[in-house]
């Protein structure tokens, strides 16, 4: 029995590496020429300033990513310059962006680049892997975009191409069917067709063309990402303890750059009920303040020291 098993999941395999054909490489290839998008981040070759961007697009909509990109890197211009700077002016220059513990991983991420590797990002995806914040799908980001290297760039407009062209009319569809595709379209050593001697095609702008038509589907159609087994729909952020976090780190910020030597919780308490009640939402309670500090401080974002909380 597990032997036809394993026969049927291989036959299964090979049938859907067989829909990878020259047709599908070269609609995709069509689709991303006439929807090419020129964003700063595909100017530069430098794995610094594109793994920067892959992090602010992992929750972050593009548009916003290509108005703070610029202005990150004029106020960290290398992997050096974030690694030496406070973790205070790493989170100011991060407001706006979401997700604080990003800019807390990309700072960390940077100080084990330059005390490891001096400075210069490794290629090897179990490498770039091993550094905080740093999933599969940004590891490959980086080696595809900084280093024209092949692999498994499978991102949410990736995914979207693939469950619209190869399974049109499946729900569910689990990552462990779309990884083999992915590896098998990518142009590369090892790609089970031959590769046109041409430039373009190559893991960087081959990825390129996944992304902005994928992009296009996800405004034109129903989203076919959320026809994958692991697409989860986003908890609302009004609200939510999560929303709470990211204003006490603005509160704590706005008093370092007031030059306040701290807040107490029972400060903050006050200071954030006024925010909730401004927007017409229930006051919070000092408990639940305290709760979420602790939190905070565990992850590196602020420390208490006499009563007085301040940013880290």
């Amino acid at each position: 029995m597990a032997k036809r098993l394993k026969t049927a999941e291989t036959s299964a395999a090979g049938e859907q590496r067989a829909a990878v054909s020259d047709a599908f490489r070269a609609r995709v290839r069509a689709e991303g020429v006439r929807l090419y998008r020129d964003l700063p981040w595909r100017n530069t070759r430098d794995p610094y300033e594109i793994w920067l961007s892959e992090v602010m697009l992992q929750q972050t909509q593009v548009a916003r990513v290509a108005q703070r990109w610029g202005a990150w890197l004029e106020r960290f211009p290398s992997v050096a310059d974030l690694a030496a700077a406070p973790v205070a002016e790493v989170l100011a220059a991060w407001q706006g962006m979401g997700y604080n513990r990003r800019a807390l991983a990309l700072k960390s991420a940077a100080e084990q680049v330059v005390e490891r590797y001096d400075g210069a990002f490794p290629r090897e995806t179990e490498a770039l892997v091993a550094l905080p914040g740093i999933g599969p799908a940004t590891a490959q980001g980086i080696r595809a975009f900084a280093f024209d290297l092949p692999g498994v760039y499978l991102e949410t407009n990736v995914r979207s191409v693939f469950l619209h062209e190869l399974f049109p009319d499946a729900v569910g569809v689990p990552d462990r069917e779309l990884k083999p595709l992915v590896e098998a379209a990518c142009p590369g050593e090892g790609a089970p067709y031959a590769v046109p001697q041409d430039a373009d095609d190559s893991p960087r702008s081959w990825y390129y063309a996944l992304l902005d038509y994928g992009a296009y589907l996800k405004q034109t159609l129903p989203n076919p990402s959320r026809r994958s087994a692991g697409h989860v729909r986003q908890s609302a952020f009004t609200g939510s303890r999560r929303q709470k976090r990211a204003e006490l780190v603005r509160l704590l910020l706005a008093d370092r750059e007031d030059g306040a030597p701290g807040a107490t919780a029972e400060g903050l308490t006050a200071r954030l009920s006024a925010v909730e009640q401004q927007a017409g939402r229930s006051a919070v309670d000092q408990a639940l303040v305290e709760d979420l500090l602790a939190k905070l401080a565990g992850e590196g974002f602020c420390n208490e020291c006499d009563g007085l909380w301040r940013i880290a």
